[in-house]
């Protein structure tokens, strides 16, 4: 290896085979600059630690028909994956606005996207919540936008990282949020929150059989709960002999760290916030595609596109999600529970404040 004068330097290495410390690692830390490192982890059907792979991305394109020089939303920016073959479809002449909450990952996309070729201008990064679609379009004086994409759920980068206390498998801060820059984090929610209202949570974005048990379990640890190992010691707490290796326990723990995290971060709120205003963002016969990857998400995802298509927001929508082929299951498993939903946006939006208000009073209905 050489540094940016020429010199030889000496390539860094793990302290010992396999540092334990997230931290110590570099080849999660930059996936790109060991490419072979990362096609032996996708050979084997799994996804490089610090990396994301874009799912559906063929059916993606196949229900968004990218063409040159059409305005590209992709509310959920992420590794960069679906932008990327956006982008490239839609130029010359077109651009991608990029949402992305999280403040450390969206530079490194717009750095990625940048390495691979895509010309200045042409994609602009948006750090926003996609609740705030209207606001940006207006603020870049859109009068709507030809594609819109939504890859709803947590990246792959995010749950590796146990900084980000997203997942039970390693110790981590028990943080949980999108931005890190600003909102509560999940420590100090689940110190606040009450048993029975933790119940409701946890059945309500979970559907989680076991929500009274595990709400009194992780009520009694209230203001000690530090680390992600703290809050899955009290959820398993709740069960008789459980194992951190046992299936069904990891699929608990799963359930309940989901349902806590979509409730730190207003996952809900946003999406539905984001259905009511989408028809008035988009073009007439502009088409959306979102990807759900829990119930809550694709039932609230469904109800909304068949209202807009019986209001006559929508022209026609996907009658079915489609799934992932079977050979991307095969190949990449977190694909195993994606579904894809799409709309085509009806005749022309020209009063778009009165579509907003049609679409949310839909919604509030």
């Amino acid at each position: 290896m050489s540094d940016d004068a020429g010199r030889h330097v000496r390539r860094k290495r793990y302290r010992g085979n396999h540092p334990r410390s997230f931290s110590e690692k570099y080849k999660e830390r930059n996936p790109e600059a060991y490419r072979g490192d990362v096609e032996k982890v996708l050979a084997r059907g799994d996804t490089p630690a610090g990396s994301h792979r874009s799912i559906c991305v063929k059916e993606v394109l196949e229900a968004l028909c990218p063409k040159p020089g059409e305005i590209v939303v992709d509310a959920t920016l992420g590794y960069g994956g679906h932008a990327r073959e956006l982008l490239r479809a839609v130029l010359p002449g077109g651009r991608l606005f990029g949402f992305d909450l999280d403040s450390d990952e969206l530079p490194r996309t717009a750095r990625r996207l940048a390495d691979a070729g895509i010309p200045e201008g042409a994609f602009v990064p948006v750090h926003a919540n996609f609740s705030r679609l209207a606001e940006v379009v207006e603020d870049a004086g859109l009068a709507g936008v030809d594609l819109f994409l939504a890859d709803l759920g947590v990246s792959s980068m995010q749950i590796d990282d146990p900084d980000r206390g997203f997942s039970f498998k390693r110790r981590g801060p028990l943080d949980m949020r999108m931005d890190r820059e600003g909102g509560e984090s999940a420590r100090d929610y689940l110190a606040r929150i009450g048993e029975g209202a933790l119940c409701d949570i946890l059945k309500a974005n979970a559907d989680e059989s076991a929500a009274a048990e595990i709400a009194r379990a992780v009520s009694l640890r209230r203001g000690a709960l530090a680390t992600t190992r703290d809050l899955a010691e009290a959820i398993l707490s709740a069960f008789p002999s459980p194992s951190f290796k046992d299936p069904a326990m990891q699929r608990t723990l799963r359930r309940a760290f989901q349902a806590i995290r979509i409730e730190v971060n207003g996952e809900f709120a946003s999406l539905d916030r984001l259905l009511a205003d989408l028809p008035s963002c988009l073009k007439a016969g502009a088409r959306a595609a979102i990807l759900c990857f829990h119930s809550g998400e694709d039932r609230r995802v469904e109800a909304a596109f068949r209202s807009g298509l019986e209001a006559g927001l929508y022209a026609s929508v996907a009658q079915e999600p489609i799934r992932a082929s079977r050979e991307e299951q095969y190949g990449n498993p977190r694909s195993t529970s994606a579904k894809l939903r799409w709309a085509v946006r009806s005749a022309s939006p020209a009063i778009r404040s009165a579509d907003a208000e049609r679409s949310r009073n839909i919604h509030s209905a």
